[in-house]
Formats: structure tokens, sequence, C-alpha cells
């Protein structure tokens, strides 16, 4: 008997599942809702809390919960509350289609974002992204004489894993060049620091602050601790989920402790490099974990956040970070801070 034909129709979704599958395209048809879905996606621990994706996507604690509940009701999300957190993480069943929708076209966002910034390259004159290779290699060779006395092959692994991690997390593509070397500076020498260690006694102190985005408290607190100590202490920041830019109520308030002349912070991701060279680690309140390893000395500090303050509740949490850098600085230079912000240093920012 024939193989009867097969119509067009008898191909098609039902229209019960094609509302089912509406419902699930609509509720991510939102671009804080992608961000947020792409955190969590992206989270080593596959779940995120909804603290941590306030901070992360700039807006109010209840826009986030109405946004996660939209996905949650799809049967994109499920949540587990632990403790006062609740965590979000992608439901079964639908994690290998949202990860496939990610990669299917966050890359094409990404490229539509560096040919926008293109003509603001710096003097390398070519896209980041394109040419990665060729960036790199110029880049290494800067980095491979200045670190001469590190394995040159470490020098380029790492600033391999300094490019990639700008471009996976932060997403600056503007000056991307310029920030990687920066950054990748700045592990090579934490490396340095480590390995240097043992024969070292008269170091100075380095001190890491961490939060989630690394774009306000973090920034905050190593900006005042690099005017209050100048370089007689080892300043860095870092967030476990770094924001795409330092929050905009925050930028002002930036500007009018760094001055004019430094180099402009950006969110850079939390590594190994950086705790395993620091004196003292500091949390901003926000539940972040770093590696616990000896010989370290860990602060929680609890203050708020400023992503989601005010102009005038950004110059509160200031004044509060303020307080306790101060009384850092003075248990670190073992003398008296200025009560006030001394005169602008005119050295270049490294957090």
């Amino acid at each position: 008997m024939a193989d009867l034909p097969v119509r067009t129709a008898d191909r098609a979704m039902g229209p019960e599942v094609a509302v089912h599958v509406a419902e699930r395209l609509r509720a991510l048809a939102d671009p804080l809702r992608l961000r947020m879905l792409s955190a969590i996606a992206t989270s080593a621990s596959g779940e995120v809390a909804a603290g941590q994706l306030a901070s992360i996507t700039d807006v109010t604690q209840p826009t986030v919960s109405h946004h996660l509940k939209l996905l949650k009701d799809a049967g994109v999300l499920v949540s587990e509350r632990r403790a006062t957190s609740v965590f979000y993480r992608i439901a079964p069943g639908v994690e290998n289609a949202v990860i496939l929708l990610l990669d299917a076209f966050a890359p094409t966002a990404s490229a539509q974002g560096t040919a926008s910034a293109v003509a603001n390259l710096d003097a390398h004159g070519l896209d980041p992204l394109l040419h990665a290779d060729t960036i790199i290699e110029r880049i290494g060779a800067r980095l491979t004489e200045r670190f001469a006395d590190l394995n040159a092959e470490m020098v380029t692994r790492t600033l391999r894993e300094s490019y990639a991690a700008l471009v996976r997390t932060a997403r600056v593509t503007r000056y991307l060049p310029v920030l990687a070397e920066r950054f990748a500076g700045q592990r090579l020498e934490d490396i340095r620091r480590t390995q240097n260690a043992a024969g070292s006694v008269t170091r100075k102190p380095q001190v890491l602050f961490v939060c989630v985005a690394n774009a306000g408290r973090s920034q905050l607190a190593a900006a005042l601790l690099e005017r209050y100590a100048g370089s007689d202490v080892v300043v860095r920041s870092a967030g476990s989920m770094p924001a795409e830019d330092i929050h905009a109520t925050v930028r002002p308030v930036l500007a009018g402790i760094l001055g004019p002349h430094t180099d402009p912070p950006f969110p850079k991701p939390l590594t190994d490099d950086a705790v395993r060279a620091a004196d003292v680690v500091i949390t901003m309140g926000c539940g972040d974990v770093c590696p616990v390893l000896p010989g370290i000395r860990y602060e929680d500090w609890a203050v708020g956040d400023p992503a989601l303050a005010s102009p005038e509740g950004v110059h509160a949490i200031r004044d509060d970070i303020d307080r306790r850098v101060r009384q850092l600085a003075a248990q670190l230079l073992h003398h008296p801070v200025p009560a006030d912000l001394p005169p602008i240093r005119q050295n270049r920012r490294t957090t």
C-alpha cells in the first residue's frame, strides 16, 4: 500500500502547542528579561539571587521581581527560597532551548554594538571582536616585554582570558583593546606579587573590594582608598557578575573623588589572581563569596546599593563607605587620615 501524502497542516504544530510556545516567547521578548536570563544561564552555579539581578540590571527590586515572575509563570525559570534570599535557575527541560537561543542571537547583538563603536577605537583601528587575534598579538608583545620576568606563554594566556572576560561579561567594546591591556596588566602584577610574596617583607598592603556588578559600591570604596592612601596601598576592585558600565548615578560621585586626570573606571570580573594577591578582601554587603585563603583578612561591609538609590541616596552611601575606608586606611597606614578628602593626587587609576 502506497504511503499517504503528508499534508502541510499535519506537519505544523497544533494550536494548543502553538499557544504554549507563543506565551514563552512573549515572556522572553523583553531586553531586561533576556539580560537576567543570560546572567542566570552563564552563572557558574546555575542560579542567581534576585538581589544580585537587581544590581546587574540597574532597576529596583520590585521591578526585578515582576520580570522574574513573568519568566517563572511562563515555565522558563524556577525559584527556591533559602534563608532571606530567593534563587532563580532555568526550569528543568528548557535549559538546552534557552542556551541555544542565547548563543544564536547574542553574537549578532555584540557585533551590532561593536559596529557602532569602531570609529571610537584607539590607535589599533580594528574591530575588537572580528580582529581579536591581531589585537591580542600587538598587546601581548608589549605585555611580554613589560613582564619579562614572567613566563611569556602565561602572559599571553592571561591576556586572552582577560580579553574574553571583558567581551563576555562586561561587554565593553568601545575601547576594548585598551581596557583588556589594563585588566591583563593588573592581573599580571597580581601574579607577580603572589610569586614574589615569599621573598618580600616590605611590600605594600593590597586591598580588594568586591561587589556583584563592580559598578557602584566597590568602585566608590576603591576610589576613596586610592584618594586617601595614594601609592602606599595597592587597590583593586572586581565584581562577581560585572555590569556593562558604572551605574549612571555613581559616575559623577566617582568623578568628584578621582578628578579629571585619572583613567576612567570600568567593571571587571573577579579573578583568583586578585584574591591571592590581596592582604585584605572586602565584600560590600551583597552576598558575594570569595575563595577563602590563609593569610588574607576578610570583611563584609553592609552598605546600601547605589544602583537602587536616588542621587541623594548615592551621596549618603558614599559617606557611609567613606567612614569605613578612612578607618581601614588608618589601620593600613598606621596613622590617622583626614576627616575629608585630601587634594587629588595625579596618579593613574588601576583598580
